[in-house]
Order: structure tokens, then sequence, then C-alpha cells
């Protein structure tokens, strides 16, 4: 085999690495939006949909904008609403999955100031697939006021 040869079928195998790197889930963000708070106001919500191309599922989201941030779902037991952490939500492949204030939603606690309509809320998501490879996914989330957010109020 000639070195050109040899040189050839490493370009190849280092082409189909690349493809092979590229192959993780993608997953589709949209309708990203924030609930901009009063002064001392200490948490908010941030909101979206999610579309991943292959079963994945949302492992946490982090924003310099909060201490702590955390993945919570909002649920009706017994007529009790209850609300608290998950430790991950489902993206089952090709299904849009909304982070709404009536259901899952990311909870912004411990915030650093106010957010004010208009302003840009930096997060990143941690997705990770089916085989367990994760990603991260930087987004900027509008701040909403308050009034424009279906009239739900998420202060706790």
């Amino acid at each position: 085999m000639t070195a050109v040869h040899t040189l050839k079928r490493i370009a190849l195998g280092l082409s189909l690495l690349g493809l092979a790197a590229h192959a993780s889930a993608e997953v589709q963000v949209s309708d990203a939006w924030s609930r901009a708070t009063v002064a001392g106001q200490h948490s908010s919500g941030a909101f979206m949909t999610l579309t991943a191309d292959s079963d994945s599922k949302l492992l946490s989201v982090k924003s310099p904008v909060a201490k702590d941030v955390q993945i919570h779902e909002m649920s009706m037991k017994d007529d009790v609403m209850r609300m608290g952490p998950v430790d991950s939500v489902a993206l089952p492949a090709g299904q849009a999955v909304k982070l709404d204030p009536e259901g899952y939603h990311v909870m912004l606690m411990g915030l650093t100031g106010q957010i004010k309509e208009g302003d840009q809320v930096p997060l990143t998501l941690t997705v990770e697939d089916a085989k367990g490879q994760k990603q991260d996914i930087q987004i900027q989330a509008p701040a909403r006021s308050l009034g424009s957010a279906d009239g739900h109020h998420m202060n706790h």
C-alpha cells in the first residue's frame, strides 16, 4: 500500500469520526422566555419548548443571573397544586415538550439582580441522549412583564 493510499484511508477514517461526533441528538429550543421581576423579588421562571430528534432528556439548567437553577414540575394531586424539583425531563424523539407555568418549568432562585422586561436571560441547558452523550445548549430567554405571561404568578 502506498503512502498516498494510507493517507487517504486515515483521512476517510477521520472524516467518519467527525460524522459520528455530529450524530449526537439535536435539540431545538423555541419560544424561550423568562419572567421579569419586581425589585427585591428573589426568584423567577423561564419557559420554552424543546424538541429532540432522538430520545433524550433535559438534565439541568444553569444561569449566571441566579445562584440556584432547578427544573420544577407543577402538578395537581388530590385537588392540591404541588410544585417541586425533578431530576430530569424526558424529551421523546420528535415530540415538542413545553416548559410552561402550568407544568415543567425552570426556576431561577437566588437572583443576583432584578430581571427587567426586555432583558436577555442567558441559560445553559444540559441534555443527554439515549446513548449517554451530553451536550450543552446556550440560549437567551427574553424577559416578559408579569402581566404578559398568562397572569400566572410564580414567586416561591
